[in-house]
């Protein structure tokens, strides 16, 4: 009678009761050790076939601390961003200031998120972000919350439910993650109605479309394309003029959060304003250069509505996100915009990298040359716009640019590159200075 090898599997205390194990559970915990394990054994079971071999319990061990070992590499944790990309959307868009991270530190245990000090009583959770958001856009009202996405739904929400929104068709954006500004819509339980042509939009066709069924006007900025050649779309002040005529509200979506100035074609806060939007939302975490939020600027009396809608609870911020943003606002009210890694990486002058990329490609030798090249804004901004930038460029070897990349991600701290025609490229526009010494270190033990 042929014995089944299942029943040779180890058990799982046997496994358990292994040192490495032990290691594992002192920093996964026990329960999830212990699952990971039973999981193993049950794969075994599954794949053992007859004659088959079984692993020991060694073997066991050696792969859930594998599985731990691949669960613990997808955690958060910081990295080198040399690609050259400002706003990489995948390494969490705008890194905080020296201000904001110290005032998340100070936030992050009991704080007055909803505390008010001079009466000892309950207090209003972001009132000081919202007061020092009114400050700086001049605006009546305004309110944060949790993300871009999050307040557009928000206002949506509150203003369109069960009524109709007019939308152009260049304008039904995909703003990231598969989000469309349709689904937006259709959750939020307003409907769409599309008008003028992908390239085309007039003013009569937003006038031709109103109806007593409609909401309001939404002007989306199409951030992350462009559509070039025969186009045309009404300007923002008279687009405002015919939603106020026929008594509707006009909500903007400036998209990134540039707030005056110019950087290529983005509009700023301060157009949109002037142009009397009723409300324009626009992101924290992009060109206004602080934590991920969603910020909603402009009439007092809608914004105070937005405040009180049940959306607003399920999409507010976090204390911690209240202290970035704080400390990002104060940047921005003192004329200290530099403080801001962001704004000083998009304002770094070329013969500053020069300097930097000579020393780094001096301490590589050989393997690498500096170059003329060029960056990116990114986090869906100005998605034709290059930034000119300086490049130290890498020879790989025979190895080649997979492994040395590899080797880059896989260093205690990652640094995260992007490759052209076999060869590494370093961008040093979006490396902090007081990072180069830990990238030259980590590029020396990359290369072959």
């Amino acid at each position: 009678m042929t014995t089944d090898p299942r029943r040779a599997l180890p058990k799982t205390d046997a496994v358990l009761a292994l040192p490495l194990m032990g290691e594992m559970a002192a920093t996964w915990g026990r329960p999830l050790v212990t699952d990971k394990v039973r999981r193993v054994l049950d794969d075994a079971r599954c794949a053992i076939g007859p004659g088959g071999t079984v692993p020991s319990p060694d073997e066991v061990a050696k792969t859930v601390a594998a599985s731990l070992a691949t669960l613990d590499a997808a955690r958060v944790r910081p990295v080198i961003n040399a690609t050259g990309v400002v706003l990489h959307t995948n390494l969490g868009r705008a890194p905080l200031s020296e201000a904001a991270r110290a005032a998340v530190n100070a936030a992050a245990g009991y704080s007055t998120v909803e505390f008010d000090l001079a009466t000892g009583g309950r207090g209003k959770r972001g009132a000081t972000v919202n007061t020092l958001l009114r400050e700086l856009s001049g605006a009546p009202g305004a309110l944060a919350v949790n993300n871009a996405a999050a307040a557009l739904f928000l206002a949506l929400g509150a203003f369109a439910r069960d009524r109709e929104v007019i939308v152009s068709r260049g304008e039904l954006v995909e703003i990231g993650g598969e989000f469309r500004i349709p689904s937006i819509m259709e959750a939020a339980g307003a409907r769409l109605v599309e008008v003028g042509s992908t390239n085309r939009t007039h003013l009569a066709d937003y006038v031709n479309a109103i109806t007593d069924r409609t909401a309001m006007v939404l002007v989306v900025h199409p951030s992350n394309y462009r559509i070039e050649g025969f186009t045309a779309a009404p300007p923002l002040p008279a687009l405002v003029a015919a939603a106020h005529e026929a008594g509707l509200p006009l909500l903007h979506d400036l998209g990134s959060g540039l707030l005056t100035g110019h950087l290529g074609d983005e509009p700023t806060l301060a157009e949109s304003l002037s142009a009397g939007a009723d409300l324009t939302v626009f992101s924290g975490d992009k060109l206004f250069g602080g934590p991920q939020a969603g910020i909603v600027v402009g009439d007092g009396a809608l914004v105070q509505r937005l405040s009180r809608h049940p959306i607003a609870r399920a999409v507010r911020i976090d204390k911690l996100t209240l202290a970035a943003l704080e400390a990002t606002l104060l940047s921005h009210l003192g004329g200290r915009r530099g403080e801001l890694p962001v704004w000083r990486m998009l304002d770094a002058p070329l013969h500053e990298l020069t300097r930097r990329a000579d020393r780094l490609a001096g301490s590589i030798g050989w393997r690498a040359r500096v170059r003329e090249g060029t960056g990116m804004v990114g986090g869906g901004s100005l998605p034709a716009e290059r930034l000119p930038s300086v490049l130290v460029e890498l020879s790989c070897g025979p190895s080649g640019e997979a492994a040395v990349m590899a080797a880059l991600r896989a260093g205690e701290t990652p640094v995260i590159v992007r490759a052209e025609r076999g060869r590494v490229l370093v961008d040093l526009r979006t490396v902090a200075p007081e990072e180069d010494d830990v990238l030259e270190k980590a590029l020396l033990a990359a290369l072959p």
